[in-house]
C-alpha cells in the first residue's frame, strides 16, 4: 500500500517488497509489473489489496499502479474459481500502459473529519485518472423555467472522463495508504503538468 516518490534503483526493490507483503500472489503479480514496465526506472508506485465479495465467499483484487518517467501503467489482478475452461482456480491479470503525454487529468479528493477542529490529514482519499480510453455520459432531460411548458427541450449532461478511479480509507485501509495514494497523485501530476 505503499507509494514512494524517491528516485533510483531502490524502487524496483521497494515495489516488489510492498507486492510480496500483500501475500496476493506476489510472484503473478511481479511477472506482469515487471512486463509492463519493461526496463523503465519507476519514479513512483501505489499497490492497493482490495478484497471483494462474491456471494458467500471473498474474493481478492490487487491494484498495482506505476509512475515511469514516460509512461503509467495499471495492473489488475483478480482470482477466480475453477470454470469449464479452467477447472482449477486461477488468476487474470490485466496490465494497460499510458503514455504520460495522454494523460488528460488527474483528480484528488480529499476527505477530512471534522476540519473545524484544525488541521488534520485527510481519512480518505480518491484519485480519479483521465486519459480519454473511457468517457462517461451522465443524461438528464433539459427544461426551462416555465413551470406551465410541456415542450421537449431535448437533454443536457455532462461528458466525464472516467478510465480509473481508486480510494482508500485510513478506516479501511490504514493511514499509511491514504498519505501513499496522495503522494503518487502528487507525483503524477508533477509529471503530467509540463506534457
Amino acid at each position: 500500500m505503499r507509494s514512494t516518490r524517491t528516485e533510483g534503483r531502490d524502487r524496483d526493490v521497494e515495489l516488489r517488497d510492498a507486492i510480496h507483503r500483500t501475500g496476493y500472489y506476489p510472484d503473478v503479480v511481479v511477472d506482469a509489473v515487471d512486463a509492463a514496465v519493461a526496463g523503465e526506472d519507476i519514479v513512483s508506485y501505489f499497490v492497493h489489496h482490495e478484497p471483494t465479495f462474491d456471494r458467500d465467499e471473498v474474493r481478492r483484487h490487487l491494484s498495482v499502479v506505476v509512475l515511469t518517467p514516460s509512461r503509467l501503467i495499471l495492473v489488475h489482478t483478480d482470482e477466480h474459481e475453477g470454470d469449464d475452461l479452467l477447472p482449477e482456480p486461477y488468476t487474470s491479470t490485466s496490465t494497460e500502459a499510458i503514455r504520460l503525454t495522454s494523460v488528460r487529468s488527474v483528480v484528488v479528493t480529499r476527505m477530512v473529519a471534522n476540519p473545524t477542529a484544525g488541521p488534520r490529514p485527510p481519512a480518505e482519499a480518491v484519485v480519479t485518472i483521465g486519459w480519454g480510453g473511457v468517457s462517461r455520459v451522465d443524461l438528464e432531460p433539459a427544461g426551462c423555467s416555465d413551470p406551465q411548458c410541456d415542450a421537449d427541450h431535448g437533454y443536457t449532461g455532462v461528458l466525464a472522463s472516467d478510465d480509473f478511479s481508486l480510494r482508500v480509507s485510513a478506516a479501511a485501509d490504514g493511514s499509511d495508504a491514504v498519505v501513499g495514494l496522495l503522494a503518487f497523485a502528487e507525483s503524477l501530476s508533477a509529471r503530467t503538468h509540463t506534457r
